[in-house]
């Protein structure tokens, strides 16, 4: 597509070097002729493309974005962004949104600090039910902080455990949680739909080996 070539064309002009023509055209594999209608095109859009045919091209001033402060939820809320867009039948929205992952959590330190987020909520009456739930759970995987919960699973049965949450998942329908459920001393998977009851306990965990969100991913690759 001609707006990935001329993306990637900026990327390579960002080093701020004079490039011939033919140099960028091997680069991204098009005609000396396709480059030239590419930076012409590049420089009617205002960006600060310098150069002729012949002579070569090059910025002449950095293409940043202006400083931008986020608070935690908006940081979460565009990750969660991301995570739809990342999970898109379409390759090439799909590298751009883990690029542009990438690239936030390289330049706000916050961001690694976030609880992890595999997928993005569709309306469905269980993802309704589950969302009250949702606000406490991602504070709680946040902190690290343990919760009281009472749960009613499919066959009707009612328990009451004591959980440390690791993370949030959707499929489509369904929000999920993994926690190590302290009751059971061994990870559990949890339907935040069929939760009757959370609440916090001022208790904190520590990343304990054996229950860990990584110890959890590693136990279902073998």
């Amino acid at each position: 597509m001609r707006s990935d070539r001329l993306f990637e064309l900026i990327q390579i002009l960002r080093d701020g070097k004079l490039h011939r023509a033919s140099d960028l055209a091997a680069r991204v594999k098009v005609s000396t002729r396709t480059i030239w209608r590419d930076m012409a095109t590049l420089q009617a859009s205002g960006l600060p493309v310098e150069g002729e045919r012949g002579v070569g091209y090059m910025l002449t001033a950095p293409i940043t974005l202006p400083p931008v402060a986020l608070t935690v939820q908006e940081m979460e809320a565009l990750r969660l962004g991301i995570a739809l867009v990342a999970s898109a039948a379409d390759a090439g929205l799909s590298y751009a949104a883990h690029t542009l992952g990438q690239k936030i959590a390289a330049v706000s330190p916050s961001a690694g600090a976030l609880p992890p987020v595999d997928t993005f909520v569709f309306a469905s009456p269980e993802a309704a039910k589950a969302a009250p739930h949702l606000p406490l759970l991602r504070a709680a995987i946040g902190d690290s902080e343990k919760l009281d919960m009472i749960y009613r699973d499919l066959a009707g049965r009612e328990s009451s455990r004591r959980i440390r949450p690791l993370q949030l998942e959707y499929w489509g329908r369904v929000w999920t949680l993994t926690a190590w459920c302290e009751k059971r001393r061994d990870f559990r998977g949890f339907r935040i739909d069929l939760v009757k009851g959370l609440e916090r306990t001022g208790q904190y965990f520590y990343a304990e080996p054996g229950k860990t969100l990584a110890d959890y991913k590693a136990k279902l690759a073998v």
